[in-house]
C-alpha cells in the first residue's frame, strides 16, 4: 500500500453538511466525526446548513461558503469534509473559494478502508472501489488529485492511478475484477464445500465498533484485533466453535457496517459480505450502550435484506450492556451480553443451538459392530464426542439431526 510522508501528520478537518430532509443530519454529522477521527483527523469544528437541497455549484450556500473560507483561514484548516457524496464540480468550486483540500464522506469511508486493509484481497476490494468512484471524477487535476496534497483521502493502492487517463484505469479495473471474480469463486467453492461437508456456519455481523471482534475473540480465541475504533477489522476471520451441547460451527467475523456505506464499497466487498449471506445463522451484534442503537440494527437489517438474507435465523445480540441500566427498554428483544467482561454467553451459545438449521439430539449409544457403519454417518452430518470399543459394541457420544437419530434411536442407552 503507498503512503506518504506527511501522512503521519495530524490534519486539521473542518465537517460540512447539508440537510435537506434525505437523513438524519446531526446524528450522521456525529458518526462523520468519528470517522474523521478513526481516519486520524483532528476535526477543529463542523457546520450544518438547513437548505430544500444541496447547491449544485458549491454544496452549500454562498453566505455559508464564506464562513467556511474565513474559519479555514483563522483555524488553519488542512482538510474539509463534507457529509454527503460530492461532485467533481462541487469539490472544484469550493477548493477554488478556500484553497483547501475537500473530501466527501465517501472518500473518507474508502480511506479508510485502504488505512485498515491487510490481506491481498481486502487491499484489491479497496483498490477496485476506489478507481470505481474516481474514474467519472477525473475531470482535471484540483487539489483533490493532487500528489503534493497526500494525506487523508488519498491513501491506497489506487492513488498513484488516479492521475493517468481513464483507458488506463478502466484496463486497470478490468484487471482488478478479473482477480476479485477468481477470489470470489474460490470463496463459493468453500462455501460449497462446507455445505456438502455439513459445517453449520455462524456470521457475525452489525454495526462497525460494536464489539464484534471481541465477541469473537472470546468466544474462538480467534487473536482478531479489538480496536475501540471504526472499521478496525476488514478482513474476514473463521474459527470452529463447540456448543455447549458438542455441536461444531464455523463462526465468521465479518466487516462492519456503517450507514450510508458506498455503493462502490457494497460492491467490491461482495464477496466477504457473502459470507454473511450464505450462513445458517447470523448473529447481529449491537451496542447496546449507543443513544442511537436502534438506528445501527435497522441500518444491518437493511443491508442483510439487501444481500438476500431474509430467510436466515438472526439472533440480536446486545453488547456492552455492562454500560447501561438493567432495565433499558432497548434491549428487551434479544441476547444481552458483556464480551469483554464474558457475561451472558451462556444464553447466546443457547440462543445459537436453538437456532441450529435442525434441531440437533444429544445420545449415547451402544452401536454394535455389524451397525459400524453408522460412526462414519454420524461423523458426517453430525458430532462424534467419543467413542469406545467394548464387548458389547462401540459406545459412542454423538450429537445427530433429527433424520439420523431417528436411524440411532434403537441404539440409545
Amino acid at each position: 500500500m503507498e503512503m506518504y510522508e506527511n501522512e503521519q501528520q495530524t490534519q486539521r478537518a473542518l465537517l460540512i453538511s447539508v440537510d435537506y430532509g434525505k437523513f438524519d443530519a446531526e446524528s450522521s454529522m456525529k458518526e462523520l466525526y468519528a470517522l474523521a477521527e478513526s481516519a486520524g483527523a483532528e476535526v477543529v469544528g463542523s457546520m450544518i446548513q438547513k437548505l430544500e437541497k444541496p447547491i449544485s455549484a458549491t454544496y452549500v450556500g454562498t453566505g455559508r461558503l464564506e464562513e467556511i473560507c474565513e474559519i479555514c483561514q483563522n483555524s488553519e484548516i488542512d482538510l474539509i469534509i463534507a457529509d454527503d457524496e460530492l461532485t467533481p464540480v462541487q469539490i472544484r468550486n469550493i477548493e477554488d473559494e478556500t484553497n483547501v483540500r475537500v473530501i466527501d464522506r465517501t472518500m473518507l469511508i474508502l480511506d479508510i478502508f485502504a488505512l485498515r486493509a491487510n490481506s491481498k484481497e481486502g487491499k484489491l476490494q479497496v483498490e477496485t472501489a476506489q478507481l470505481r468512484y474516481m474514474l467519472p471524477r477525473l475531470t482535471g487535476k484540483g487539489i483533490q488529485m493532487s500528489r503534493q496534497g497526500g494525506g487523508i483521502g488519498t491513501r491506497g493502492p489506487g492513488e498513484s492511478k488516479l492521475e493517468t487517463d481513464r483507458r488506463h484505469i478502466r484496463r486497470k479495473l478490468e484487471s482488478l475484477e478479473e482477480k476479485l471474480d477468481e477470489i470470489e469463486k474460490r470463496r463459493s467453492q468453500l462455501r460449497k464445500r462446507r455445505k456438502k461437508d455439513g459445517i453449520i456456519t455462524a456470521a457475525i455481523v452489525g454495526y462497525t465498533n460494536a464489539g464484534k471482534s471481541t465477541l469473537m475473540n472470546l468466544l474462538t480465541d480467534a487473536g482478531v484485533l479489538e480496536k475501540d475504533q471504526l472499521f478496525a477489522t476488514l478482513d474476514p476471520t473463521s474459527r470452529a466453535l463447540k456448543l455447549p451441547c458438542g455441536v461444531s460451527i464455523m463462526l465468521i467475523d465479518t466487516v462492519g457496517f456503517v450507514r450510508r456505506l458506498p455503493h462502490h464499497l457494497v460492491k467490491a466487498f461482495r464477496s466477504t459480505l457473502e459470507e454473511a449471506a450464505s450462513s445458517d445463522i447470523i448473529l447481529n451484534v449491537c451496542d447496546a450502550s449507543d443513544e442511537e442503537a436502534t438506528l445501527h440494527l435497522q441500518v444491518t437489517r437493511d443491508l442483510l435484506s439487501d444481500l438476500g438474507c431474509a430467510d436466515t435465523p438472526v439472533i440480536t445480540v446486545f453488547n456492552k450492556c455492562d454500560l447501561i441500566d438493567s432495565t433499558s427498554p432497548i434491549v428487551s428483544s434479544g441476547v444481552r451480553i458483556s464480551a469483554k467482561k464474558g457475561e451472558g454467553i451462556d444464553l447466546l451459545l443457547r440462543a445459537i443451538e436453538d437456532a441450529l438449521p435442525s434441531r440437533m439430539v444429544k445420545a449415547k449409544l451402544m452401536i454394535p459392530f455389524a451397525n459400524a457403519g453408522l460412526l462414519a454417518e454420524i461423523r458426517k452430518s453430525g458430532t462424534l464426542i467419543s467413542e469406545e470399543y467394548t464387548a458389547d459394541g462401540i459406545l459412542a457420544d454423538a450429537v445427530c439431526d433429527e433424520q439420523l437419530y431417528a436411524k440411532v434411536k434403537k441404539f440409545e442407552i
